[in-house]
């Protein structure tokens, strides 16, 4: 088993169990990409066993802290099954759902989300990628499914030195699927969507929006980089009587409206706008437009700690319109994905556009990602998903 050496002084994120260990915390040591290494401190003593990944900053993700552990299939089968149980006893509203949340899940770079009877899977880590065959197999063995799709086409995949790989990995069939998603029905593609087809993350903010459009009786809604539409049909359902989705991909709005329909709403309460949002929130503002409700759900701004002054400003400018948008009394729902931007942060960031556009309001809500993406004590940096539910005053 070959050896990582951790310099001195860098061994305390190990020892507080951190899974990460960056390229300037090793002292000596190396492997080939995803094998599984002896992590040791200058003194010998042991730390973790890890896969390396000779591309990354991140140059190691430690598998397990337990030197008695071995890193091979049976290993792989209890975390799978493990985190599989974990989503049995959560309140999950839909037959689509994350089973696997890398880190979180104690698998470093392996993202694995349900939908209906298909699994879609990321291998975003030289350790998850060298293992891929295993892994596939034990999926579908545990859920006792036959169909799973690769979507390894994210930026941290090509960080750790891979080409993107999609395609069927085991079976085979149409891509496009119809999900149950508390009341509603939404239909995605596996292969073309975003992430690994849909934002399963917020599904639970999902329903909340619904309940407050009907609770606060908001009527007109705005709901800004809405995608496919999740958003716009919690709106609709929650009562609202004018809906416009803005997003510049014109199939993701074809889509949303598309769900309009199969959710048996009437078409003439929603719009679909393809249009950049912030020149959309400018128009808006110019023509003396207001909301009841506006949603905010940007893009990553922010991918690490480095973009994150650049991304405030992003984040602050969107906001500032947003709250001068809103109709005294109105809601926003805005949120960061931004792993770089920590929940204070984007506090911060939202006040500083509150300011700016000399509005107050009041914080009914704070938000994140549904249950089945958890975070754990050790690893803040899956705090990724953050929201604030902002009543203007």
């Amino acid at each position: 088993m070959k050896k990582i050496i951790i310099r001195a002084g860098k061994e305390r994120s190990l020892q507080r169990r951190h899974p990460w260990v960056f390229e300037g915390s090793i002292a000596r040591g190396g492997a080939d990409a995803g094998e599984t290494v002896r992590v040791e401190s200058t003194e010998g003593v042991f730390l973790g066993w890890g896969a390396f990944s000779p591309e990354s900053q991140i140059r190691l993700r430690i598998w397990s802290f337990d030197e008695g552990q071995r890193i091979d299939a049976a290993f792989f089968e209890q975390r799978i099954a493990r985190a599989i149980a974990v989503r049995k006893r959560l309140p999950i509203a839909s037959d689509a759902l994350r089973l696997i949340h890398g880190e979180a899940d104690g698998l470093p770079g392996l993202i694995v989300d349900r939908y209906g009877d298909t699994l879609v899977a990321q291998f975003l880590s030289a350790g998850a990628e060298r293992w891929k065959p295993l892994i596939a197999d034990q999926l579908l063995a545990a859920t006792g499914l036959s169909r799973l799709y690769e979507r390894s086409d994210a930026q941290a995949r090509q960080l750790e030195g891979y080409e993107f790989a999609t395609g069927w990995l085991r079976g085979d069939g149409p891509t496009e699927i119809t999900i149950a998603e508390h009341q509603w029905q939404l239909r995605l593609d596996v292969a073309e969507g975003h992430k690994t087809g849909y934002y399963l993350d917020q599904r639970d903010n999902r329903k909340k929006f619904a309940e407050i459009v009907r609770q606060y009786g908001c009527k007109t809604v705005l709901n800004c980089f809405s995608y496919t539409g999740g958003f716009s049909v919690a709106a609709l359902a929650g009562g609202a009587e004018e809906v416009i989705s803005v997003d510049s991909s014109g199939p993701a709005l074809a889509r949303a409206t598309a769900h309009v329909a199969l959710n048996g709403f009437d078409a003439a309460r929603h719009r679909a706008l393809d249009a950049d949002v912030n020149a959309t929130l400018r128009g808006f503002l110019k023509e003396g437009r207001q909301f009841d409700a506006i949603v905010l759900d940007p893009p990553k701004f922010a991918p690490t700690a480095a973009h994150a002054e650049r991304a405030a400003r992003a984040y602050k400018d969107i906001n500032r319109l947003g709250l001068m948008l809103l109709k005294p009394g109105g809601l926003l729902f805005t949120f960061s994905c931004s792993g770089g931007v920590p929940p204070d942060l984007f506090h911060k960031i939202v006040a500083g556009a509150g300011l700016d556009a000399q509005v107050d309001g009041l914080i009914v809500d704070r938000v994140g990602a549904a249950p089945d993406h958890p975070q754990t004590i050790c690893f803040p940096e899956g705090e990724y998903l953050k929201g604030l539910l902002i009543l203007k005053a």
